[in-house]
């Protein structure tokens, strides 16, 4: 080394020390780069990006390399600044260089590579694939050596070297993230799609049904002519035929059938052809996650069914629409009143909320949050807190929302006043 001059000496330094920020910051960017993101450049045949996904193939190997290579630079950076050191401060060097070199090592090499690296990540991870792929090439032998060695001591600390096998899985959790924060990415409409898509596992059929009470259906015992006025009345597609009372279901007609029956008989109909022309019930049992209920309309060829409790006692209504509506959206079908149809906000702030309003929607609608892991709706949410059907004004607190009870009656709440602020 005495005959190498001391600016050489130096000109070699400045090498090592961007070899070592080089190092440094591919390290961070191969880490740091989108996997998802990567994967769709690889799809669409993006070079860098199918050079980038080898390598992290094995990440043990990648690793390894670059710590390789980042290791013989740095040891031999600080082999070189000892003896500049020593030829300009004497035995006083050792010390300069040792504090010195850290210093620069850790500004120029290690935090601002590996900061750059971590927000611009796919410009440091591509152009360095070029480099680092040939190096795995010829290096492998030692690569291969030291990834054995250190795969074999973690396997005595009872570490997996291969890891999970789905570490790169999102969980639905983890994708609600995501989408939110897609930002302009996505526009809002659709993240809403996408977030109500995820949250289908978490409703079930009674969230969205049409409760039992305000099930519109004709009594097949009523006479034809007042069949006949209902069925021309109808705002639905879809009429439920009954016996006496909802649970003695019969079917369900649709608008089509009665018109083909109509105009076969010129208008003249016959009870027992009405319900000939019902279709079959389709059963729902109360419980199903809407996420499964749509697949079994879609298998089953259905659009329409009734939601049953364990003892086959019908409880409400459900259609292909409302699962629907829940992604994208209400409809101007839809049988059930809308939030704003059942809530007034006063000038005070407050909002008069009628019982029979289904907190979800009223979650939804008014950005509450409101328990819906009980009863549906605001009324049965009342009841289930006092444990009473409230016969006289009073006041309770839910979830940190003042409500007071304006009108009840002897089976359900009518009528509430909710203070929102928390």
């Amino acid at each position: 080394m005495d005959e190498i001059s001391t600016s050489t000496l130096l000109i070699i330094l400045g090498v090592l020390l961007f070899l070592s920020a080089y190092f440094s910051g591919s390290e961070t960017g191969m880490m740091s780069v989108n996997r998802y993101r990567l994967r769709h450049l690889a799809q669409q045949g993006n070079a860098g990006a199918n050079r980038v996904l080898y390598l992290l193939d094995r990440p043990d190997r990648l690793i390894g390399l670059i710590l390789i290579g980042n290791n013989l630079v740095n040891i031999a950076a600080s082999a070189i600044a000892t003896i500049i050191c020593l030829r300009w401060f004497g035995d006083a060097g050792i010390v300069i260089a040792t504090f010195g070199l850290t210093l620069v090592v850790l500004i120029f090499a290690e935090v601002t590579p590996k900061t750059i690296a971590a927000l611009h990540p796919e410009r440091i991870a591509f152009p360095s694939s070029f480099v680092l792929k040939p190096m795995l090439t010829v290096l492998y032998p030692l690569v291969a050596t030291v990834n054995f060695i250190t795969n074999s001591f973690m396997r005595l600390l009872g570490i997996n070297p291969k890891g999970s096998s789905g570490q790169d899985a999102l969980s639905s959790e983890e994708l609600r993230t995501v989408v939110n924060e897609a930002n302009s990415m996505i526009p809002s409409s659709h993240q809403d799609m996408l977030i109500s898509i995820l949250d289908l596992e978490k409703v079930t059929v009674e969230d969205v049904m049409i409760p039992r009470a305000d099930i519109s259906g004709i009594d097949v015992q009523d006479d034809v002519k007042s069949i006949v006025k209902q069925l021309s009345q109808a705002q639905y597609t879809r009429i439920l035929l009954y016996r006496n009372e909802i649970d003695d279901a019969v079917g369900f007609l649709h608008a089509r059938d009665i018109m083909q029956i109509m105009t076969k008989n010129n208008n003249d109909l016959d009870k027992s052809e009405i319900v000939r022309a019902a279709r079959d019930i389709y059963y729902i049992p109360e419980g199903t996650p809407l996420n499964v209920q749509l697949l079994k309309f879609q298998r089953n060829k259905e659009r329409i069914g009734l939601v049953v409790d364990e003892y086959g006692d019908i409880q409400g209504l459900v259609t292909l629409e409302d699962i629907l509506e829940e992604i994208v959206g209400d409809f101007t079908t839809s049988i059930a009143p809308a939030p704003s149809e059942s809530t007034q906000v006063q000038i005070d702030g407050s909002v008069h909320v009628e019982g029979v309003a289904n907190i979800r929607d009223l979650n939804k609608e008014m950005n509450w949050d409101l328990p819906t892991d009980g009863p549906k709706t605001v009324s049965g949410l009342i009841i289930e807190q006092l444990g009473d059907i409230p016969q006289r004004p009073l006041c309770l607190r839910i979830n940190g929302y003042a409500i007071e009870v304006i009108e009840s009656s002897d089976n359900l709440v009518k009528l509430v006043r909710v203070l929102p602020d928390r």
